[in-house]
């Protein structure tokens, strides 16, 4: 008798873990990237530039100013994260081996920011969150790219599907309610049968 509840659970266990799964990688990668494309938005250095007899300016550098790149690269990311859940098979492992590059790239690029020292202040806080969140983007894109072809699809319903019989036994074509429009040009009410 245990044996056919463990298999029971086993059974139940497969779709609810790789649902979990999913959700959780695209989490992964959701957070990495929008963490790493807020960290590009602030200000990673100031430079202090002299102007003669007048008092120096204060010109303050984002790691968008400084790496232009990167902003797109982790807003990339952030829309692949999304695009995990609307793919299925090999696209989706294609697509998670793709947001795992953009991640160790954007990953890079805070790792850039905290070496470089371009100004007098400079801000390492932001740099190593925009690495943090390159890298936990890349752990989510490898995790779709590993295991991704086994987690469920979206469902049925948000397939088109097309009907063999319309109202009153009508073969409903594949574009669409052309049928009833026609009707109702016609004066006809295709509701009626």
């Amino acid at each position: 008798m245990s044996g056919t509840g463990a298999a029971a659970t086993t059974a139940t266990d497969g779709p609810s873990t790789g649902r979990r799964e999913l959700t959780y990688t695209v989490l992964l990668c959701l957070a990495g990237a929008g963490l790493a494309a807020w960290a590009a938005t602030r200000t990673w250095s100031v430079e202090v530039v002299a102007r003669g007899a007048l008092p120096s300016s204060r010109q303050e550098r984002s790691g968008a100013d400084l790496l232009p790149w990167l902003s797109a690269l982790a807003l990339v990311a952030l829309a692949g994260g999304g695009a995990v859940l609307a793919t299925r098979g090999l696209v989706r492992r294609l697509l998670g081996g793709l947001v795992a590059l953009l991640g160790l790239a954007v990953a890079a690029g805070g790792g850039y920011g905290l070496v470089a020292t371009g100004g007098v202040e400079v801000h390492r806080q932001w740099p190593a969150l925009c690495l943090l969140g390159g890298l936990v983007a890349a752990g989510g894109g490898l995790l779709t790219a590993r295991r991704g072809a086994a987690w469920p699809a979206m469902g049925a319903r948000y397939e088109r599907t097309v009907r063999a019989d319309g109202p009153a036994g009508r073969p409903i074509a594949e574009g669409g309610n052309r049928e009833a429009w026609d009707a109702l040009d016609r004066g006809e009410d295709p509701t009626v049968s």
